[in-house]
Formats: C-alpha cells, sequence, structure tokens
C-alpha cells in the first residue's frame, strides 16, 4: 500500500508581527530653574565730547552797541565816546527798557578801552545777534543763565543779590541736571542762585576760588564766575565807597584776561569752551531791536528777549575771526551744556534754543590758546 505523502507543503513560517509601537506619552519637559538674574550695572554717567569744562565768565550792564559797535564786521552803530569810568550807572528796570529809544544812554566805548575783548574777537567768535532773556534788569537774567527761567521781570524789592529776604524759587536748573548725571558745578560770587530751592547756599565760592582751582587743573564740568563788584563792570551805584576803579571797563576788562589766563596755566584750554557775557543791557542805546516773543503776563509788556549784548566764545574749537549772525540768548549757553553733556534740556524754552552750535566747529584743528 502506498504509503500515503505525508509530506505537506511547509507552511512558510509567519512574519513575526512587529511589537506594536507604544504610544509616546507628550510629557511636557520639566521646567528648568532660571538662571538668578544676573545684577545690572549702573548706567554710566554721560561722557562729555571734547569739552569737558564749560566756562560763564559774567559780567555787567553793557548792551552791544556799548562795547562793540565799533568792531569791525559786526552789526554795531557808532555813538559819542564814554568816560571811563561812566558818570552814572543809567537807569536799566523795565520800566525804562521800554522807553530806551527816549531815554537810554547814548555812549560807547572803543578798542582802546577793551582791547583785549577786541582780540578775543579777533582771535576766535563774537556773536553779534546774542540778547538777554529778559527785557530788564541784573536779577531776572542772572536766573535764566542758571535755569532757563524767571519768575520776575526786575530785580526784586528787599531781596536784591539774594540777601536774607529773597524770595525761593522752585526752577529746573542746569546745576540740578549736571547732579543727577553725576557730573559737577560751582558757584564762583554769584548771588541768583540763592533765588532757588535746592541750590541756595550749596557749592558757593568766593570769584577769587575760581583761578586757584583752574591754575591748579581742577575745574568743575561747569562753573558760573563772577566779578566782584569793582571789577564786574557795573557802573557805580550812588552808594558805592570811594574807589575810582569801580566801573572802570579796562580794569573790569583786565580781570577776565586773568581768569582766562588761569584756565590756560592750569592746563585745561584743550578741553574748555569759555563764554564771556554781560547779564543785561545796563540803560545803553542798542539799535538794533529784540524779537517779542513774550509778553510779560502782568501788564502785556515785552518780557523776551531783551537787548542785545556781547558774547565772546572761547575755545579751541570755537571759529577763527568770525561773527555769528545767528540768534543767540543767555538760554543759548545752557542748551550748549545740555548737548555736549547729554542732559536733557530743563525747560521747552532751552529744547528749543540753538545751543550756540554755529560758532563751533569739533573738525577743526585745535586753536592755540589766546595770545
Amino acid at each position: 500500500m502506498k504509503k500515503k505523502a505525508q509530506s505537506r507543503a511547509k507552511a512558510k513560517p509567519r512574519a513575526k508581527s512587529k511589537p506594536k509601537a507604544r504610544a509616546k506619552l507628550h510629557r511636557k519637559p520639566k521646567p528648568r530653574p532660571k538662571p538668578a538674574p544676573k545684577p545690572k550695572a549702573p548706567k554710566p554717567a554721560p561722557k562729555p565730547g571734547p569739552i569737558e569744562h564749560v566756562v560763564f565768565l559774567i559780567k555787567e550792564n553793557h548792551c552791544f552797541d556799548n562795547y562793540f559797535g565799533t568792531f569791525p564786521g559786526a552789526n554795531g552803530a557808532k555813538l559819542p565816546h564814554s568816560p571811563n569810568p561812566p558818570t552814572q550807572d543809567p537807569n536799566h528796570t523795565h520800566g525804562h527798557w521800554l522807553t530806551r529809544k527816549q531815554t537810554a544812554a547814548a555812549l560807547q566805548f572803543v578798542e582802546a578801552d577793551i582791547p583785549a575783548y577786541f582780540s578775543y574777537a579777533q582771535q576766535f567768535t563774537l556773536c553779534d545777534n546774542y540778547y538777554t532773556d529778559v527785557a530788564g534788569p541784573s536779577t531776572p537774567n542772572h536766573l535764566m543763565l542758571i535755569a532757563g527761567d524767571s519768575p520776575v521781570i526786575d530785580n526784586p524789592h528787599g531781596g536784591y543779590r539774594g540777601g536774607p529776604n529773597a524770595p525761593l524759587f522752585s526752577l529746573p536748573s542746569l546745576p540740578a541736571s549736571l547732579e543727577q548725571a553725576k557730573l559737577t558745578w560751582a558757584n564762583y560770587n554769584g548771588y541768583a542762585f540763592q533765588y532757588i530751592k535746592g541750590l541756595a547756599g550749596r557749592q558757593k565760592f568766593p570769584q577769587q576760588q575760581f583761578a586757584a582751582d583752574a591754575a591748579a587743573g581742577k575745574l568743575p564740568n561747569v562753573s558760573w564766575v563772577y566779578a566782584d563788584h569793582p571789577e564786574s563792570e557795573h557802573p557805580r551805584d550812588p552808594n558805592d565807597p570811594a574807589n575810582p576803579l569801580i566801573g572802570n571797563v579796562t580794569h573790569g576788562m583786565q580781570w577776565t584776561v586773568n581768569q582766562v589766563n588761569a584756565i590756560v596755566q592750569g592746563g585745561l584750554w584743550p578741553s574748555t569752551a569759555i563764554f564771556i557775557t554781560w547779564d543785561d543791557w545796563g540803560g545803553w542805546l542798542d539799535h538794533v531791536d529784540p524779537p517779542n516773543v513774550q509778553s510779560w503776563p502782568a501788564d502785556g509788556t515785552q518780557f523776551r528777549y531783551g537787548s542785545r549784548v556781547g558774547c565772546l566764545v572761547l575755545s579751541p574749537f570755537a571759529k577763527a575771526g568770525f561773527i555769528s549772525k545767528t540768534l543767540h540768548s543767555h538760554v543759548s549757553l545752557l542748551k550748549f551744556c545740555a548737548t555736549q553733556f547729554k542732559l536733557p534740556p530743563v525747560n521747552q524754552r532751552v529744547a528749543q534754543s540753538d545751543g550756540m552750535t554755529d560758532c563751533f566747529d569739533f573738525t577743526q584743528k585745535p586753536l592755540p590758546a589766546p595770545k
């Protein structure tokens, strides 16, 4: 019997089924601990540009024509020659300013009286379109040179020159802005700081200290410098002592020269800008009518600008032999400092001013110190 074929077709081996992949669990990664925040480095104080020191040499009571009316190329007028010193202090209140065309003293000094000022103008920059910021006397204009503002249009009664009865005004100021930026300032013999809260009685030094500090090469970033009365160029007041040098403009000019020379002696000339200007018009006639851009609220009379005064710009970066025709005023000096030291302007008036930019060329070969 035939054996049944027991050979069976070999079954194909079953393919091994792949193990089912386990569904991946989308687990949120464990949050990594955040590194401790690095301590913030303190913001560095703004670095000045080539100018590290600004010096305001503020003299008193002479308008532009009274000093520079005969300077060649300037917008001046020739007037009769004034005696030196003047025989009286012309009235220079706000009320008298309003009648200046009829009542101002129409006299002037010439190069022989103030030769160093003419020499500075020939070597550096003279501004012949530079105005006081208040159409009145000293105190409101001194306040403009510190704070870019003045709550008064005349000298305060009973508190002139910051006496014990002086009012205190809450005003933002350039000194306060400098302090916030960790920069330095000093008041050498100025009185109007006594009217401003936060500045009264601070950083005040006698005028003699400036020349000592400058000669030692140790000036702050901004210096306000004022002469004693006999050297201020302010004409004789009725109650002044019998000092023949009071009001003598040549004597006052020499004091200014001494301050400039001290800056040079101390090695600070390469990094300094010096502005020599006069606080107010002094009751003298100037032939240019200042623009009327702001009225005094109490009576609607002109508050700003006041009459032109001279402004000399001395610096290695001042334009040589240049007469600036751009409109400048006292607050332009504050804008210059804000720009150089990267400070916010203290108010809108300062922000809108020109900042003396046309008087400088920071790309030029630095000028030598004044001769």
